[in-house]
């Protein structure tokens, strides 16, 4: 328990959480989703959470902080992403797309100043966000039933396994001391959660049902993402399944990257896929 480090306590407790729930489904449970009944509560706890702590300190952070410095905090995060970004490209059997981010990695940290500025996407490197539950995904790992997890948000079984390896593969993991790791957790936190103020807008008009809505969105982006944008064709009454994953790309820049594919909407949250922890 001690190795895992806070988020991976989080996301244990959460696991558990749902083991323990498993009384709450029923015969007309979504299949993708069994465990909806516990899964809406958890999702209720984790807005009441966001209008009254998270959302708040956001919007003091995007209306005070000057955009530059917003950018530039961004910018930082998004090259410390890069980095298990490129090894999940390499798992996935895409040695260009790993050539691609380790070159995003060198010329942002050296020439961007650490990161703060984005110097590789202007020169025309993509920014690729693979994550190791993708990479269970490409192997042909199924997600599993659909989570809600305390504080992190929507996930799956596979993806909450793919966060736990993600997060050690996670370069301000291992900072010291502990306080500098926690303060820049913090600031990468609601710099993320910044970012999602108008999406969490536009869910708010759009959704009748908030979690309906984003569990659809998300379990339908985390297929996108793990076909590259070529999801397979399948039946309605076949969600629950999972297909063999196409073969990954060399990465030969053919396929399309994740930023310039009309990814579906998804819902803001804590989900740390999103806020990079």
């Amino acid at each position: 328990m001690r190795g895992l480090g806070v988020h991976g306590r989080w996301l244990l407790a959460g696991a558990m959480a749902v083991a323990l729930a498993g009384c709450a489904t029923g015969p007309d449970a979504n299949p993708r989703d069994p465990l909806e009944p516990f899964n809406r509560e958890v999702n209720k706890i984790n807005e009441d959470f966001d209008k009254g702590v998270m959302r708040p300190i956001a919007e003091v952070y995007a209306d005070y902080v000057p955009s530059p410095v917003r950018t530039a905090v961004s910018n930082v995060f998004s090259n410390v992403s890069d980095v298990y970004s490129a090894l999940n490209n390499l798992l996935q059997g895409k040695p260009t797309r790993f050539a691609e981010d380790t070159m995003r990695v060198a010329i942002n940290t050296v020439l961007g100043i650490g990161g703060l500025i984005d110097i590789a996407t202007p020169a025309g490197l993509p920014k690729y966000k693979e994550d190791f539950g993708q990479t269970l995904g490409v192997w042909g790992v199924p997600p599993g039933p659909y989570l809600v997890l305390p504080l992190f948000g929507p996930s799956t079984v596979r993806d909450t396994g793919g966060m736990l390896v993600d997060r050690q593969a996670d370069p301000t993991a291992y900072l010291h001391p502990v306080w500098m790791r926690n303060t820049l957790i913090g600031v990468r936190v609601v710099s993320a959660r910044a970012e999602l103020l108008g999406a969490s807008s536009l869910v708010e008009m759009a959704a009748l049902d908030r979690y309906s809505f984003m569990r659809d969105a998300y379990l339908q982006r985390r297929e996108y993402l793990v076909y590259d944008g070529n999801p397979p064709d399948r039946d309605d009454d076949d969600v629950d399944s999972d297909a063999e994953p196409k073969p990954p790309s060399s990465g030969s820049g053919e396929s399309l990257p994740g930023q310039t594919m009309p990814v579906p909407p998804v819902a803001p949250s804590l989900t740390p896929g999103r806020l990079g922890l």
